[in-house]
């Protein structure tokens, strides 16, 4: 990134805040939301993945111990106060979804940039009709979860934005209050599996640029925690709506960008 100029290195700045509050907004999408974003600065998936990992790893365990220590504070005196994490459901779903997600680390880097981008721009076409037409991925069945979960998982393997798919299985699973707080378990998991590789690879994670975008995504993410409730709150129909319309938009130049 040393050849940018200024107003990318604005922009670059811009996408990560906004990557951090919807990550710890809505407990997903931070990757999915960004990334096209940053592709359209440097279409290069290799170059954002590990710094989006790091980001990943660092604020689902931040947001997770807090939130537990927050929740064994009020079980004391709350007998019937449940876990913040709902770790049967989770075990369940790792075990379905390892495989495949070994499976799509490996054609991370198998496959040519171009091929990968042009990849992650159709995965997020669909995931924006789905939010234009107000037809959100939803399971209502065994089958149909053990589907998502594994094209969830593979999808996550090769590009970390698996997680449209995959909330849309623990959504009715998981109580509610415990979502976002499974979902941050499971990515540092996923993430961690993927960083392990990365280094194993010898993939530069781009450390020097975490200096300042880690504080940069912690503006973001103090942000979405303070909102969290809200967007819990609020009818999201309209925001899902017209993000995918920006998402649409920008995901069609950038595959057309990927071949021509």
């Amino acid at each position: 990134m040393a050849d940018l100029a200024l107003y990318q290195y604005i922009l670059i700045a811009l996408i990560f805040v906004w990557g951090g509050f919807v990550r710890s907004g809505l407990g997903f999408g931070g990757a999915v939301f960004s990334l096209p974003f940053l592709l359209m600065i440097v279409n290069q998936p290799l170059l954002w993945l590990p710094i989006i990992a790091i980001h990943l790893l660092f604020f689902s365990a931040l947001t997770v111990i807090q939130n537990y220590r927050k929740s064994s504070n009020q079980a004391q005196s709350n007998q019937d106060q449940k876990s913040n994490i709902d770790w049967k459901t989770l075990k369940k779903t790792l075990g379905i979804m390892i495989i495949p997600k070994l499976i799509g680390v490996f054609g991370l880097f198998t496959l040519p940039t171009e091929l990968l981008s042009a990849i992650i721009f159709i995965i997020v076409i669909i995931y924006s009709l789905s939010y234009i037409l107000n037809k959100p991925f939803s399971s209502k069945n065994k089958t149909v979860d053990w589907c998502f979960l594994i094209l969830g998982g593979y999808i996550s393997g090769t590009s970390l934005i698996g997680a449209p798919l995959i909330t849309a299985v623990l959504a009715n699973h998981i109580n509610r209050f415990q979502l976002r707080d499974t979902l941050f378990v499971l990515w540092f998991i996923l993430v961690t599996i993927k960083m392990t590789t990365f280094v194993a690879l010898g993939i530069d994670l781009q450390l020097i640029h975490q200096l300042w975008l880690l504080p940069v995504c912690t503006i973001g993410h103090i942000i979405g925690l303070r909102f969290h409730k809200r967007m819990l709150e609020a009818d999201p129909k309209i925001f899902y709506r017209r993000l995918g319309i920006v998402l649409m938009t920008l995901s069609v130049i950038g595959l057309a960008r990927s071949f021509y």
